[in-house]
């Protein structure tokens, strides 16, 4: 497998077939969403939310199905989040998804 530019786009060559990797994958969006204002303002008030409940990540994971890790990298602004991830997380910590929102 190997990876070549056409002007904007990422092509990538498997098996001798071409794949446009950036027909699914703008890799500048996703990497300034992930550190966008609004994404570590959410991690932050995520971090805050646990603590006001009184749980530890290990907790968290465990009512989530999911493994300390994992929770460790959200809080850290490692891993996005989708809105049915952010309400499991409202709905553990009692709160409401403005409180993750800015």
């Amino acid at each position: 497998m190997n990876g070549r530019k056409r002007g904007e786009a990422v092509f990538t060559s498997y098996n001798n077939l071409e794949y446009n990797t950036t027909e699914y994958y703008d890799i500048d969006i996703m990497t300034k969403a992930i550190f966008s204002k609004d994404h570590k303002y959410t991690v932050e008030q995520l971090k805050k939310a646990r603590l006001e409940a009184g749980l530890d990540q290990a907790e968290v994971a465990k009512l989530l199905g999911r493994t300390q890790p994992h929770v460790s990298k959200i809080e850290a602004g490692q891993r996005r989040l989708d809105i049915t991830q952010l309400k499991e997380f409202a709905k553990i910590y009692k709160k409401s998804l403005n409180y993750f929102i800015k």
